[in-house]
């Protein structure tokens, strides 16, 4: 079965050279796409994709607030960012709506076509400069301590990966959805370092985030 997924792009351009490239790989099929926010969520409800590719700076409705109506309206949506924007803000503020991956629009055709894939496999994709982005504002962050440019939300969560609870109970557990865990844990992981579960509770466990129960 094709993964469906949908664009969102303010450009023409842009949504015809993506329409081509994804609908030219195998297990890949472009459902629909749309011009603006308020535009992607109705396209989104129509046409049930698994995997939303959206961009951030749209007139009217950017790609965040989009996110979250999105998300909100249609839970089974997997909303992957593309963009031109690289800075620690805009990475948070997609990744705290809900998205579950942030890719580049300079990246190459082989990775947007991957990423795609690692988000319908239930992983997330953080492009490379991206992932410096986050850990730099972090290490430049004036607040002190070893957990310092982790939110509050970030380190509850990351305090329960250390007691072992997996993303369900964690959700369970804070009151917010699997994909909102694995949106913090996305930008947990590359706040710290780390590439999985494992390293971060160790981490956690080092820095003393949470008391381990």
């Amino acid at each position: 079965m094709s993964i469906r997924v949908v664009l969102v792009d303010d450009h023409a351009v842009v949504r015809t050279g993506l329409a081509q490239l994804l609908d030219g790989s195998e297990g890949i099929e472009v459902v629909g796409s749309a011009a603006t926010g308020e535009e992607a969520i109705d396209v989104v409800r129509e046409s049930s994709p698994e995997v939303v590719l959206m961009d951030l700076q749209m007139p009217g409705m950017d790609g965040v607030a989009a996110t979250r109506r999105i998300l909100a309206d249609s839970p089974s949506a997997q909303v992957l960012v593309l963009t031109s924007y690289s800075d620690a803000e805009r990475i948070v503020a997609a990744l705290d709506a809900g998205a579950v991956g942030y890719l580049l629009k300079d990246a190459d055709p082989e990775e947007i076509i991957s990423g795609v894939r690692a988000v319908s496999r239930g992983e997330s994709p953080l492009h490379p400069r991206a992932a410096r982005t986050l850990l730099t504002a972090r290490s430049t962050s004036p607040t002190a301590g070893p957990a310092s440019g982790l939110t509050p939300r970030e380190l509850e969560v990351l305090a329960l990966v250390r007691a072992g609870l997996a993303n369900k109970q964690i959700a369970r557990r804070l009151g917010i959805s699997e994909r909102t865990v694995k949106a913090h844990l996305t930008s947990t992981f590359a706040r710290i370092g780390v590439v999985d579960r494992t390293q971060a509770a160790v981490w956690a466990e080092r820095h003393d985030v949470g008391d381990g129960r």
